[in-house]
């Protein structure tokens, strides 16, 4: 069920306005300046819905700039203000398809992409939509650097086969593959989804591709 409006979206999202991109592809090779730096690791998280992940990262590395995509307004609402709220300076929000990535960010320019319980799109005339499909990787080998990294987590087994598979196929070395992420001992930032998930028993499901050999 899609979220109802927000009450007072519009003047909400104005006073935000400062770490939402309205024109993202204009800063398209230039996202450093956008964070008024000049060097430093851009990473990418693609779905950040309420902004839980993208915040917590950020706090704790705030060398690292972050970009967050967020399609849908009721949610991208919430994840801004959370930011705001924090007085984060290392996070900008674009409203932006996946698909349409590539104009947005030039080669080489990010670090890292983050897919955090991305959409399963379970039937397979769908899987085509799925962001781990080879359509979507190809978007992203435009701009992730050679030896950049994907990192994935999910909850749904077949997309997580999917994926494992997609990125095989495609090229991408896999590590830190795990069907079981709260077993194991890594130092993990729980998104909003994922605490949910975790209440009710269920596992989940942790992947790293890095592009090349490197």
């Amino acid at each position: 069920m899609r979220m109802r409006r927000k009450k007072n979206l519009d003047t909400r999202l104005e006073k935000c306005a400062a770490f939402s991109v309205a024109e993202p592809s204009l800063n398209k090779g230039k996202w450093r300046e956008a964070f008024g730096r000049e060097t430093g690791e851009l990473h990418l998280e693609i779905g950040c819905g309420k902004g839980d992940f993208v915040v917590q990262m950020a706090k704790r590395s705030p060398d690292v700039m972050f970009v967050a995509v967020e399609k849908y307004q009721n949610v991208l609402l919430l994840a801004l203000e959370k930011v705001m709220a924090e007085g984060l300076s290392n996070v900008l929000f674009i409203d932006a398809d996946a698909n349409t990535l590539a104009d947005v960010f030039d080669k080489d320019e990010v670090d890292r992409i983050y897919l955090n319980f991305s959409d399963p799109w379970p039937p397979k005339k769908r899987h085509k939509r799925r962001l781990t499909h080879e359509n979507y990787l190809s978007v992203y080998d435009r701009f992730l650097k050679d030896g950049g990294e994907i990192h994935q987590k999910t909850d749904n087994t077949g997309l997580f086969e999917f994926s494992l598979c997609s990125y095989s196929q495609f090229g991408y070395t896999l590590y830190d593959v795990t069907f079981d992420l709260h077993s194991t001992d890594f130092d993990n930032v729980m998104t909003e989804y994922e605490r949910n998930f975790t209440e009710q028993g269920m596992k989940i499901y942790r992947c790293v591709a890095r592009k090349g050999k490197k």
